[in-house]
């Protein structure tokens, strides 16, 4: 376990020099034709396409999140996508009110992206696993899961009214404000779109996507709160309400748990031929015996995920 930290460790300061290197540690960059100062101060992780570190911004004053955005052609459209998108959402937001991320600028340097945005706390699944690891008083409590599950609300809705679709709605993307006030912002616009502009099938992470995606069926702004609710479920239990299996794993526990598909969906479903039989029985390959099996839900329900009592207060919240 030693050994295991000291790597981990390791590799993290590793990291950390290499996005040192990327910087300069404290470099002179131009931002809208006024030479400032940002010092990269802490390395705090990376994602696909990019790095993130926690800087302090001379010019304004604050520490802030500063993303560095890999120098590869889809990466950057990607970002300029979403920075696009961030832009538009902010200016109709001059109050902040909504709990969308902050955009504060982006500029390039030495070939990269760099995008400035306001800096937040652990998200959602970090902070759950910590919680639970550290053993110490449980931080969501039914209360605090109202307050959170009607900030994300809220923030669909004004995303909603702009005619915007998250599309990539997940704990990881729901970072905490503040712990005492139990404040969040959602962030990771990067898959959005205009309601518009729908036609991409591959959407959603699997554990919470909607049906209508997995099926290849026509979608709107509802998908976002199908993610929402396996969400609110999954901190709710602890549990990932549709394990990260195959896909048709979970589909079978959709059907255990909420009951069998709409016979409209199944034959409109550009999909359904991967899943379900011509009699709509799911089913599988086996791969060993290149075989088809056909598949069985066991029944179940989401009371007896959420394992939940017969309270007043938690019939309230579901």
């Amino acid at each position: 376990m030693k050994l295991k930290m000291e790597n981990s460790v390791n590799l993290r300061l590793l990291q950390m020099k290499r996005v040192m290197l990327l910087m300069n540690f404290k470099c002179t960059l131009m931002r809208m034709n006024t030479k400032y100062s940002i010092n990269v101060t802490e390395y705090l992780g990376s994602a696909a396409f990019s790095k993130v570190v926690r800087a302090h911004d001379l010019l304004m004053g604050i520490d802030v999140c500063l993303k560095i955005v890999k120098n590869d052609k889809y990466f950057v459209d990607q970002s300029l996508d979403e920075i696009k998108l961030l832009k538009l959402v902010n200016k109709h937001d001059p109050g902040d009110k909504h709990h969308i991320l902050r955009l504060f600028d982006y500029f390039y340097h030495r070939e990269h992206l760099f995008i400035v945005c306001e800096l937040l706390r652990a998200n959602l699944y970090e902070f759950q696993k910590f919680n639970q690891e550290s053993g110490g008083e449980a931080y969501f409590t039914l209360g605090r899961l109202q307050i959170i599950a009607r900030q994300c609300l809220e923030a669909l809705d004004y995303l909603h009214e702009l005619g915007i679709i998250h599309r990539d709605l997940k704990p990881e993307n729901i970072l905490i404000k503040s712990y005492t006030k139990c404040e969040i912002k959602i962030i990771d616009l990067g898959s959005s779109c205009f309601r518009t502009d729908n036609s991409c099938l591959y959407v959603q992470s699997r554990s919470y996507r909607a049906p209508e995606v997995i099926l290849g069926l026509p979608y709107d702004q509802k998908v976002d709160l199908w993610s929402l609710g396996c969400i609110l479920a999954e901190i709710c239990s602890g549990e990932v309400l549709f394990p990260n299996d195959a896909v048709v794993m979970i589909l079978t526990r959709m059907v255990g748990m909420l009951g069998p598909f709409d016979t409209e969906m199944l034959e409109n479903g550009q999909e359904t031929y991967k899943y379900f039989t011509k009699e709509y029985d799911l089913y599988h390959i086996n791969e060993e015996t290149d075989q088809l099996e056909y598949i069985f839900s066991k029944e179940s329900s989401l009371e007896q995920h959420l394992q939940v009592c017969d309270a007043p207060e938690e019939r309230r919240f579901l």
